[in-house]
């Protein structure tokens, strides 16, 4: 699943392929959200993502293509 993660005052998103399920990241991101603390998870090669909380502008949570080729 693809996650994009806004961050304030970055010119670019941080686009994540994970396996977590979109229920998991949604409550990973508000429990982040509340505390002011890290939304951090594990992406699909094992890499540890850490966005602090306050920091973070939007985040879509989609199904992502997999074994998409070329360009749209």
């Amino acid at each position: 699943m693809e996650v994009k993660i806004g961050v304030e005052h970055a010119p670019r998103e941080l686009v994540v392929e994970t396996d977590a399920s979109p229920e998991d990241i949604e409550s990973q991101l508000a429990e982040a959200i509340a505390s002011s603390g890290l939304f951090a998870f594990t992406d699909t090669r094992g890499r540890r993502i850490a966005v602090p909380g306050s920091k973070i502008a939007y985040v879509e949570i989609g199904g992502g293509v997999a074994g998409a080729v070329g360009y749209r």
